[in-house]
């Protein structure tokens, strides 16, 4: 049995707190929470003891779930590291290159497994296209939030964006060329709103856009290549694929156009979105990897490189900013 603790048991704490408890193989060991008043509440409300110091729950766990806030990442992964445990921590992986970079290394040493929480990628949307070849080299994508003073202790990048850079690397297999940003300070002291073209040495070009200001919701994202347009609704959990028609499509709808090379059939079709829980579904693997040795979904290094690719973004629009 898999003994877990859980470091920050705010709003999203409670989530995983929720999820760990219906998984299979584990053992909910305690949790710690600097808010004396929320810490009561929840010890109450899941039966689970209270640790008063992150290392009393180290030591006490064989991996750690850190859903505390950004500026704390780096000093509890260090410690949950140095002390031999598993680490799932949630995204962004850390506050500044350094301490990513730090995490890196140390996660390697350690040789521990260590999973970074981008929980985009267990989207049941994006997970009905795991059996098609992806290979975009145009992709946009709208990523709108409305204000929430919750999640404003990092930029509307790393808040936000960050969720999308980090499916565009997983999908495009090449490294960046260049990157243009624009971005707005409008709530808060960091971007609230910004606008990002990401090009790859591939040829791949990634436009997108992310605002935590917004009076409605979106998070779509739009990939083109070569004969396929694809279309990925994150927030509805639809997708739609289409493409020319070959001999293997199956349960698509058809028709005919007209081009200077003849007639072609386009295909459309929507694959099944099947119902999962993304966020239980990445502490799964999260646990699988642990028990089977095999190398997190998500690892430190995907983290990291997602951090690198917002942070350029952030220089760019600093160097934009008047002051």
């Amino acid at each position: 049995m898999l003994k877990i603790g859980v470091i920050g048991a705010g709003h999203l704490g409670k989530i995983h707190l929720n999820n760990w408890a219906a998984i299979e193989g584990v053992k909910l060991i305690g949790f710690c929470d600097t808010d004396d008043e929320n810490a009561k509440i929840v010890a109450e409300k899941y039966a689970l003891p209270r640790f008063a110091t992150t290392n009393e729950l180290l030591d006490a766990c064989d991996a750690v779930d850190i859903v505390a806030p950004t500026t704390f990442h780096f000093e509890l992964c260090e410690a949950a590291i140095k002390k031999g445990k598993h680490v799932f921590v949630e995204k962004p992986l850390a506050n500044t290159m350094d301490e990513a970079r730090a995490l890196v290394k140390l996660a390697k040493e350690a040789n521990i497994k260590f999973q970074v929480g981008h929980v985009e990628r267990f989207n049941p949307a994006f997970l009905a296209l795991k059996n098609m070849a992806l290979q975009p080299m145009f992709i946009e994508v709208h990523r709108l939030a409305q204000f929430n003073p919750r999640g404003t202790d990092v930029s509307v990048i790393l808040d936000l964006m960050i969720h999308d850079i980090d499916i565009i690397l997983h999908l495009v297999k090449s490294n960046v060329n260049y990157i243009s940003a624009n971005g707005v300070a409008v709530m808060s002291d960091t971007p609230d709103i910004a606008n990002v073209r990401i090009e790859f040495d591939n040829g791949c070009v990634a436009n997108l856009t992310s605002s935590r200001i917004s009076m409605k919701k979106m998070r779509k994202m739009r990939l083109f290549q070569k004969d396929a347009y694809i279309g990925i609704d994150f927030l509805e959990k639809k997708t739609e694929v289409i493409k020319l028609n070959t001999p293997e499509d199956k349960d698509v709808f058809t028709f005919d156009i007209e081009t200077n090379n003849g007639k072609k059939t386009i295909a459309v079709a929507n694959p099944h979105v099947q119902e999962v829980n993304a966020i239980k579904m990445e502490l799964e693997e999260f646990k699988n990897a642990i028990l089977t040795n095999t190398e997190t979904a998500v690892p430190v290094v995907d983290g990291f490189r997602a951090m690198e690719v917002a942070h350029q973004i952030l220089e760019k629009i600093s160097k934009k900013t008047i002051h």
